[in-house]
């Protein structure tokens, strides 16, 4: 039987916790160690540390299995991720979470390549201290007892297995990943211009040229996935550029996709809906604990959720890079200001420019789809049902606009969601709304993300 001194000690500590957090994140009403160390590690202080939106999936994937593979070495209810050694039975799982979270998110921020700039140094300083003030709060002062120090050799160790996967010792005492994240962008983008072949964002863009990037992702290791082609997206109609298919589309987004009607009807639902996204809606991680807190999940149960949805968009992200870069389409900005593109129903605009800026990748599939898509195919799996409702509120930053326009200031934007299936129409429409993405591509990346999902979600963390 637990002592009222243990209970005192768990209280404590859960006060610590919110405590901890309490500057950076809004926590959910049903919260618990599992959900506040995920809205740490996805969160805005850590999660950018580890680069794009490709690097971030992977590091909160790692994290997320050495979570569900901790606690589950001390109460097993789900299949481990990798085969884990029993812990006590009376080990804490909160200090578990807390250790493996720890163990996982210092060592690939120690594995990092030095911080380019003195600005990202201090970042990167802010995401250890948060992290080890987390888990400071999580452990309490003066030595572990018994069932923490348990817990912390059950978290260390499932976090130390699953980064032996992925890294290795350099020589020089510190890790280097052996899973192909090293070296994201070579080889180098080369296609010369051409119609339909994406080029770098060109000028005048905002805020400069957009090189294209992550052309090496496909050579990552997937998490769950057999490989970066196992769902290869079929190639797309608007891939004949003087097809009507093609005009069709072409028209829609140079239409409502442009910063200047944009910028003209900056209150319009069209408007908020494309700067909601990437301020903060595309955080589904964010989003899923939000769309769990009144379901009632302990804590093997939202580890499960979490490892799931990030080995899903982490894999995701994987195969739509692969795809990317095989059919290397253009973007809106570089088709809309073409010359001729041979098609007698679309018509050059050289001054035009998207609303928001162009992702320094190809259009087709689009990868913030692919990604909406593995995670809301993971929910709907989890939860049995598309009636997942959640509401969200993002703080869209100044959003620049071509003069004469004046640049749309900082807002606040709610959008509530009553099905995963209204958020993934609305996220691939936002594309559009926003400029860069033809429709049939980020329709593509749903489809695609989708598909991972169900693969990892038959397969992978079953019940026992």
């Amino acid at each position: 039987m637990n002592s009222p001194r243990s209970h005192s000690r768990r209280a404590t500590r859960r006060l610590r916790l919110v405590a901890a957090l309490a500057l950076s994140i809004t926590l959910p009403a049903q919260a618990d160690s599992v959900t506040d160390w995920n809205a740490l590690a996805s969160g805005p202080v850590v999660g950018p540390r580890f680069g794009g939106p490709q690097q971030q999936a992977r590091a909160v994937a790692i994290a997320s299995l050495s979570v569900h593979d901790a606690l589950n070495s001390i109460q097993s209810r789900f299949n481990t991720y990798r085969p884990v050694t029993s812990a006590p039975g009376n080990a804490s799982p909160d200090a578990a979470v807390a250790a493996a979270n720890r163990t996982a998110l210092l060592a690939m921020i120690g594995a990092l390549p030095a911080p380019p700039t003195p600005a990202e140094a201090t970042a990167r300083a802010n995401a250890i201290a948060a992290i080890n003030a987390m888990y400071d709060a999580a452990i309490g002062p003066g030595a572990p007892d018994a069932s923490e120090a348990a817990g912390i050799a059950a978290g260390e160790s499932a976090a130390d297995t699953i980064i032996a996967l992925r890294y290795a010792d350099n020589g020089s005492g510190g890790l280097m990943p052996i899973d192909g994240s090293g070296t994201p962008n070579l080889p180098a983008y080369s296609l010369p211009p051409s119609v339909g072949v994406h080029q770098a964002t060109p000028a005048p863009e905002f805020p400069a040229v957009t090189t294209p990037a992550f052309t090496g992702w496909v050579f990552v290791t997937p998490f769950a996935v057999t490989s970066a082609a196992q769902f290869h997206a079929p190639p797309g109609k608007i891939f004949k550029v003087t097809s009507p298919k093609y005009a069709s589309e072409y028209n829609l987004v140079k239409s409502i996709g442009d910063a200047r009607m944009r910028g003209a009807q900056p209150n319009s639902p069209p408007s908020d809906i494309a700067r909601f996204w990437p301020a903060g809606g595309l955080d589904w991680n964010g989003n899923a604990r939000l769309a769990s807190a009144i379901r009632g999940l302990d804590r093997w149960q939202h580890a499960r959720l979490f490892a799931l949805l990030n080995m899903a968009t982490a894999d995701a992200l994987i195969t739509n890079m692969a795809d990317k870069y095989t059919y290397n389409f253009w973007r809106p900005v570089t088709a809309i200001r073409w010359p001729d593109d041979g098609n007698p129903f679309t018509r050059s605009d050289p001054t035009w420019r998207p609303f928001l800026q162009t992702p320094p990748y190809p259009d087709y599939p689009c990868a913030s789809t692919s990604m909406t898509g593995a995670a809301a195919q993971t929910l709907r799996r989890y939860f049995k049902s598309d009636a997942v409702p959640f509401t969200r509120t993002v703080n869209a930053a100044i959003n620049p606009l071509p003069p004469p326009l004046v640049d749309l200031p900082a807002k606040t934007i709610t959008r509530s969601y009553p099905s995963l299936s209204t958020a993934e129409q609305e996220q691939a429409m936002a594309r559009v709304y926003s400029g860069i993405h033809f429709t049939e591509g980020c329709l593509a990346g749903l489809k695609a993300g989708n598909q991972v999902a169900d693969w990892v979600f038959a397969r992978y963390l079953q019940p026992k």
